[in-house]
Parts: structure tokens; sequence; C-alpha cells
């Protein structure tokens, strides 16, 4: 297929490869142009704005920063919405407010066009081991339709429910792993103070029934010398998604107290000029909280 993709940071680094590689034509931009060399150099072919990507693509998707930067790429005369094609559909995988996805998928919609919010659950590691999870919200026709090609992301493709659907269950997983990878670092850090070796309490835990994917490729970022010079989600974006899921569940009346405390430790985090870290950097604060630096 023709496929445009929008927006190459860590995941447009990792996705675009996996596109080209299962033999799909891709176009891509991105605001900084430097950062789509390494993806020309395998293949992919680049355009002045996002409505060029649009206009040479059968399927387009971006994953960016927020939701200002996905309003600028996805609408007005040099976005996606005037370059797309009435048979070709938009997927936007970027994690924002739902509301702000809805109203988005409104003005595609009345342009009689196909926007679907496609959030991608996973990191680089993951996208590299073909196990990234993709979940999709909007017109289940469209989903259908471009579904085999989802699978050429990752293996896990999850078809969630009217516009927003996505984007919403997204922010519940990045609640959930924030929260799980906050535990994960109190635990060790209880068991370190405990007399536990910390190289020992991370393998129990991973041998463990509370272990799960993220806690298996993260957690060794704990141990000396283990902390990623070039994180895969630092304390800043993870909690950009945190502040996110506080907000939804402000505006909606539910209850998210774990999320709430497991953001007062990513403030700690930026107190102590830490946040450039991956955001496990959090055991950090737990060790000097418990007397042990």
């Amino acid at each position: 297929m023709r496929v445009g993709f929008i927006g190459l940071g860590d995941m447009g680094q990792g996705i675009v490869p996996r596109l080209l590689a299962a033999g799909h034509e891709v176009t891509g931009w991105n605001r900084t142009e430097p950062k789509a060399r390494p993806l020309l150099e395998q293949g992919m072919t680049w355009a002045g704005t996002p409505r060029e990507v649009a206009a040479a693509s059968e399927v387009v998707f971006s994953i960016v920063t927020d939701g200002a930067a996905v309003r600028a790429v996805a609408l007005g005369d040099d976005g996606v919405i005037a370059g797309l094609n009435s048979s070709s559909v938009y997927l936007d995988m970027s994690t924002i407010d739902p509301e702000v996805s809805r109203s988005i998928s409104r003005e595609f919609a009345a342009a009689g066009l196909i926007m679907l919010d496609a959030p991608i659950s996973g990191s680089p590691v993951t996208l590299a081991q073909g196990s990234a999870s993709t979940m999709v919200g909007g017109d289940r026709a469209a989903f259908e339709r471009v579904e085999p090609l989802l699978y050429d992301i990752g293996s896990k493709v999850s078809y969630i429910g009217g516009p927003g659907t996505a984007v919403q269950m997204k922010v519940a997983v990045n609640l959930t792993l924030i929260v799980e990878m906050v535990a994960f670092c109190e635990s060790v850090a209880l068991a370190e103070r405990g007399g536990v070796a910390r190289e020992v309490a991370v393998d129990a835990m991973l041998k463990s029934v509370v272990a799960s994917p993220v806690m298996g490729y993260r957690g060794p970022f704990i141990l000396e010398g283990g902390m990623p010079e070039k994180p895969l989600a630092d304390v800043t974006l993870q909690q950009k998604d945190m502040i996110l899921a506080l907000e939804v569940a402000r505006r909606q009346g539910s209850p998210a107290p774990l999320a709430a405390v497991a953001n007062e430790l990513l403030n700690a985090c930026r107190g102590r000029g830490i946040d450039h870290r991956d955001f496990v950097t959090v055991f950090d604060v737990y060790h000097l909280l418990s007397g042990m630096s």
C-alpha cells in the first residue's frame, strides 16, 4: 500500500522500517527534517507538508506529542484533511485527550473523510520485538480495511469502539503502566532496605506472579549501571501522560488516587533534577526516602 507517516520521533523511527520491510511505499514528514534522514536512507520518500503526505497515500498515520500537535498536522490548509482522498483513511496514533481526538474526528467527518484514533501501546523495545499493540476507535468498516496493515506494525490489534474510545483506553493503559512501575520501585526499595540485595530483589520480582512485559525490560534499569543513556520514556514524557489521565479522570468524576500518588513521585524526580532519565528513576527517590542515599 501507499502509506503516509507523520511524526518521526522514537516510535516513528521504529514503525516506518517495519512498514517498509512489509513492502509498503512510505511517504513521511516531520517538523524537523534531520530526523527523517535515517528513514530516507532505508527507502522512505520525503514530503514537504502533511497535506502532501496525505495526497500521496491510501492510509496516513500520525504520532505526535499532544493534542495541539495533532490539530496542527491534521487540520488547516497544509494538514492531512486538505490532502486526504475520500477513499483513504487517517489514523492518529498519538496519546491525547479523547475529547480532542473526537473533535478532530468530527471535522474529518464533516469533510466526508474518515479519521480513526489508533494509539499504539508499547515502546521501541516491544516495537522491535513485533509485540506492540494497536487499539483503534472509530468507523468499524474503516478499521477492517486497515487491520491487515496494522499487523505489519505489531502482533496485537484491538477494535475498541466509537471515535475517541481507543485513546480513552490508551490513557487508562498508561495510568496502569506508570503506577505499576512506581509500585515496582517501591517494592524493590522495601526489600533492599530490609537486607535483600537489589539485584536479587529485581530477579525475584521478575520471576514472581506480579511480573509483566514492561517490568521485564524496564526493571533492570534500576540496577547499578543499568539506566540507559537514552530513556525509553523520560519522566517529563510519562508525566505528560499521567497528567492527561488525571485530567480525564477529573472531568469524568472517576477516582484515580493511585495515579495522583504516582504523579507526586514523578514530581519528586523533577525536584531532584533527574527528570531527564527513564521514569523508573523513581527508584532513586524511594532510595533517598528510605535513608539509603
